[in-house]
């Protein structure tokens, strides 16, 4: 059995803090190891403890998640950051990516949806909320031509294109799987192809790719 992922949490508002904690403590193997409301005492946890996963509000007193996450990376930190916020404007998504964080997520999200998104994050992958999706057609690929973009896709299977289109939602394996009635793990083996025929490393890139090119079939139902 792998060591459980060691996680952090650094909000400053008492009663959202507690209740992550209470939702990802023990579950998939995530281990809370910290939580603070306090920018300052998250620098001296970290110091000690070297989480995994610093999961980060972004405005906090005095000077924001973004500014912790500049300081633990100065200092050495080498785990996996994401920012958890109200904020959906580009520009602070913006910042948080530049700024070296893996995730940015909403606090609105589904708690399933967030535990999945930490678990993909550990494993490298750039995860946002799905209402983000849209937002980061222009911060991650340059506009490509018709031609192009044909022999992007070429290769995708109808199959593969349809779980393109759900990824283009922001839905999760098990989502797609409850909706295509097939198993986690086949969908789990679709995206995998899916990353591979694009030369992708994760879902996002191919959502935001899918969703730049129009390469989704229109018929599949929105969810």
């Amino acid at each position: 059995m792998s060591d459980p992922v060691r996680v952090m949490l650094v909000d400053d508002h008492t009663l959202f803090r507690k209740g992550l904690v209470e939702l990802l403590d023990g579950r998939d193997a995530i281990r809370v190891v910290a939580a603070t409301g306090s920018p300052a005492e998250a620098l001296d946890i970290a110091r000690e403890l070297r989480p995994d996963v610093a999961i980060v509000d972004l405005n906090m007193p005095p000077h924001g998640g973004l500014a912790l996450l500049r300081r633990l990376r100065e200092e050495g930190w080498q785990g996996t950051s994401i920012v958890l916020t109200v904020s959906d404007a580009e520009d602070d998504m913006a910042n948080a990516l530049a700024g070296g964080a893996r995730g940015y997520l909403l606090k609105d999200m589904e708690p399933d949806e967030l535990v999945d998104a930490v678990r993909r994050a550990m494993r490298g992958e750039t995860v946002v909320a799905p209402a983000m999706t849209l937002k980061l057609v222009s911060l991650l690929h340059p506009k490509r031509g018709a031609a192009a973009r044909e022999d992007l896709f070429a290769e995708l299977t109808p199959r593969e294109r349809e779980i393109l289109q759900y990824l283009t939602q922001g839905m999760t394996n098990k989502a797609i799987a409850r909706v295509l009635a097939i198993s986690h793990e086949t969908v789990k083996l679709h995206v995998r192809r899916i990353l591979a025929k694009l030369k992708l490393s994760s879902r996002v890139e191919a959502a935001v790719l899918a969703i730049e090119h129009g390469a989704v079939p229109s018929r599949v139902a929105k969810h």
